[in-house]
């Protein structure tokens, strides 16, 4: 009699233990406690099968405990060492630059806060498929029926087809992701390594890599930010004029989108697990009642856009904000198909932003292959 009582109770303890893994799995340190516990009251109960059971609830739990432990310490977004065949890792110098900033940064005293969002709809007058357009100009345009037409462009296989340049090139971004700007931080930088021409390389790598020769302008133009148009203006003529096949001109830039309190907004999407600067392409109009002059071909440059973005967003859904449709000519007037792109903003990293400048490549290479003789 005392010994079947014995087992009855060594069984009820056991289920209660059973009853807190399972009800209770968020307290496993509470779990596993109780059930050692458990184990040690019913060694003397109950027969060796039962008390391998109650051991092996026991392991299980410092398992699970365990496996947790480990996950939270790797995180999703941790930067992933470069490769070769992996098109999302970290580029080597980057990452060297990363670790360098890392290390002083608990050093770094906040001057104001980053706000990070994802630009879906704000604004947009016009879309269909993937294609938003956000129109500041009084001339109406269909995104619809702009999809439906092939852009003006012409690629001939060995000879350069592409030129990249930046205006602002010493526009530069943040080297940690944190949400908030430090005192002394400068948006800008002489630095080739750290402003645009870093993005642009990324984007002429993908390019290459792809089978498309382009030349890439690295030469600073904004040494003076007044009249950096007209500087870079002169270098984008003497380029075509050399290299006549050239048919496609990209001004690569980055956005600063600040509000009145000093809180700097940055555009990211997400893609692939990985955090990418938001990229928005910026086409210009001529019409009457606007300042605009000399850019009579301003449509093929439309066309050319909302084709571009469609490949972008075919690719790498998300990576773009609305197409920036307004009454601006920049240098865009100097050949067709010529645009303006803003890839992030001065509030987003460099591993961001280069990751965006391969995309660009990617989804520049993938529509060239449609235009290419």
């Amino acid at each position: 009699m005392k010994s079947a009582r014995n087992i009855k109770l060594a069984a009820a303890v056991l289920g209660t233990c059973l009853a807190a893994l399972i009800g209770f799995n968020f307290m496993k340190e509470i779990s596993f406690v109780f059930a050692k516990a458990a184990v040690v009251s019913a060694a003397r109960l109950l027969p060796s099968a039962a008390i391998e059971t109650a051991r092996d609830i026991t392991a299980n739990t410092k398992r699970d405990k365990t496996e947790q432990s480990e996950a939270e310490t790797d995180p999703v977004t941790e930067p992933v060492s470069a490769g070769e065949d992996d098109f999302y890792a970290v580029p080597d110098d980057i990452k060297k630059l990363i670790d360098k900033a890392s290390k002083t940064a608990d050093k770094d005293k906040k001057d104001g806060t980053i706000f990070e969002k994802q630009y879906k709809n704000e604004g947009v007058t016009d879309s269909s498929g993937n294609v938003r357009l956000k129109n500041l100009n009084k001339t109406k345009v269909s995104v619809e029926k702009l999809l439906q037409e092939k852009a003006d462009l012409s690629v001939q296989a060995g000879k350069p087809s592409v030129l990249i340049y930046h205006t602002h090139t010493t526009e530069a971004y943040q080297l940690l992701d944190r949400d908030f700007y430090a005192q002394g931080y400068t948006a800008r930088s002489k630095d080739k390594s750290f402003n645009m021409v870093r993005v642009g390389d990324e984007i002429v790598k993908e390019l290459e890599k792809n089978g498309f020769s382009c030349i890439h302008d690295t030469e600073i133009h904004d040494v003076k930010y007044t009249g950096a148009y007209d500087h870079s203006r002169k270098a984008v003529i003497e380029t075509l004029k050399k290299y006549p096949s050239i048919s496609v001109t990209l001004d690569i830039h980055r956005d600063a989108i600040e509000q009145s309190d000093g809180t700097k907004i940055k555009p990211t999407a997400t893609i692939n697990g990985r955090k990418a600067a938001q990229v928005m392409i910026i086409s210009g109009c001529q019409e009457e009642g606007n300042p605009v002059e000399n850019f009579p071909d301003w449509r093929y440059n439309l066309v050319f856009a909302v084709n571009l973005q469609n490949k972008m967003e075919t690719l790498f859904p998300g990576l773009t904000r609305p197409i920036f449709f307004s009454p601006r000519r920049y240098n865009m007037n100097l050949t067709r198909n010529s645009l303006l792109i803003e890839v992030g903003s001065d509030a987003n990293t460099l591993q961001e932003a280069a990751l965006s400048g391969k995309m660009i490549g990617k989804a520049l290479s993938e529509l060239l292959k449609d235009y290419t003789e």
